[in-house]
């Protein structure tokens, strides 16, 4: 009987070690998780930001009706590849909104140790004429790069070969219709649809 006791020593020590290596995958599983939650998580709050920038311009356009195709005028995308702009100097309200709204993705309200750190990485923002005739449309795009590769945003070609490889980019659209403001001098063409 001493040598049966014998033989079952070491059992223990064996299933400690299989318990030891279930906790490490475990761990290690647990661990990958957390990253891919603290990647959506970024994802997640660029998203928000986008919207933030592209509502702000939805907005400024809506306020300056009169003036809508200057904001499209441009054609170029602002942010990344434009400097930060003095807007001090812009010469009309759609200007200074431009310049405003270009420094705003370049993430000219966040800084770090005196650099501007925008919550979007590489971001930009398009402004396209849709219909010059009324009532006018345009199209409002936000686009910056993404952490990973996704489906190709088709809504939209503001930004588009500029992030190297295309399902990086993310991309937020917003299409704005003005209509015909009534006893309005500039949309005399709609005056006697309403009259």
């Amino acid at each position: 009987m001493n040598r049966r006791a014998q033989r079952q020593q070491g059992a223990t020590l064996i299933e400690v070690l299989v318990a030891i290596i279930i906790v490490v995958f475990g761990l290690l599983g647990l661990a990958g998780l957390q990253s891919r939650v603290s990647l959506a998580e970024v994802e997640a709050f660029q998203r928000a930001q986008a919207i933030l920038l592209l509502n702000d311009m939805v907005a400024r356009i809506n306020a300056n009706r009169r003036n809508a195709t200057t904001y499209a005028a441009g054609g170029a995308a602002l942010g990344t590849g434009n400097p930060q702009q003095d807007c001090s100097t812009a010469s009309s309200t759609a200007a200074l909104d431009l310049c405003e709204w270009n420094n705003a993705l370049l993430g000219a309200t966040e800084g770090l140790g005196g650099n501007s750190v925008g919550a979007m990485q590489d971001a930009r923002g398009c402004i396209d004429a849709l219909q010059g005739t009324m009532p006018k449309q345009f199209r409002v795009s936000v686009v910056w790069r993404g952490s990973g590769p996704t489906v190709v945003p088709g809504a939209t070609t503001c930004g588009q070969g500029s992030y190297g490889n295309d399902a990086t980019r993310r991309a937020i659209t917003a299409t704005i219709e003005l209509g015909c403001l009534q006893n309005d001098p500039a949309t005399a063409l709609c005056v006697s649809t309403y009259n």
